[in-house]
């Protein structure tokens, strides 16, 4: 076995995330980047702008690295969830430039400073706000992939692609057929079990 840098290791697990998020948008439309497909309204487009707005926060702020970056949508005063949709003044490349940037900002925490580095959350609670860039790094790579599994739902109900990334669909090979049997297998099992309880 190999030894492997710790550090290293989690970022290559935050790229992947962050890699598998932004691929969600390939492809499709403006309007289908932005469309809100749950009843609290996520969309694929907002997702990106949350977690670049997130990485700019933890990676900048907590370790005493602002950005610099506006950041509007988190200002005093702002309307909640701002962070969570892009305008219609907010072009899809804004939004990816501003995740880019985000990368670029975090990275350079990243590369920058050990993993013991003492950083402290001002939005946590006391008890909780000082943290190592271990766990921020451990953190954000939890919050990135489960909004990578939210925007891979919500693509999947825009136009049926699915998977992990566009060289890895992480799925079993069907055509149409196969997988409308599989899910209408999966619907009734669902519905033998509903009624015999």
């Amino acid at each position: 076995m190999t030894a492997s840098d710790p550090k290293a290791d989690l970022h290559r697990y935050l790229q992947t995330a962050r890699e598998a998020l932004l691929w969600k948008l390939d492809g499709l439309s403006e309007y289908d980047v932005r469309r809100p497909m749950t009843p609290t309204g996520t969309n694929l487009l907002g997702l990106v702008k949350h977690v670049a707005s997130v990485e700019f926060g933890y990676f900048g702020d907590t370790f005493g690295r602002p950005s610099g970056e506006p950041l509007p949508w988190f200002e005093e005063g702002a309307e909640p969830n701002a962070d969570m949709w892009a305008t219609p003044d907010e072009s899809r490349e804004q939004i990816i430039g501003l995740y880019h940037r985000a990368w670029a900002h975090a990275d350079a925490t990243i590369n920058e400073l050990p993993l013991d580095s003492i950083g402290h959350v001002a939005w946590w609670p006391a008890d909780r706000s000082e943290v190592t860039l271990h766990r921020i790094l451990t953190h954000l790579i939890s919050e990135t992939n489960r909004h990578a599994g939210h925007a891979d739902i919500v693509r999947e109900l825009i136009d049926g692609a699915a998977g992990l990334r566009a060289e890895n669909g992480n799925l079993p090979d069907g055509d149409q057929t196969w997988w409308e049997t599989y899910r209408n297998r999966l619907e009734q099992a669902a519905h033998e079990a509903g009624t015999a309880r």
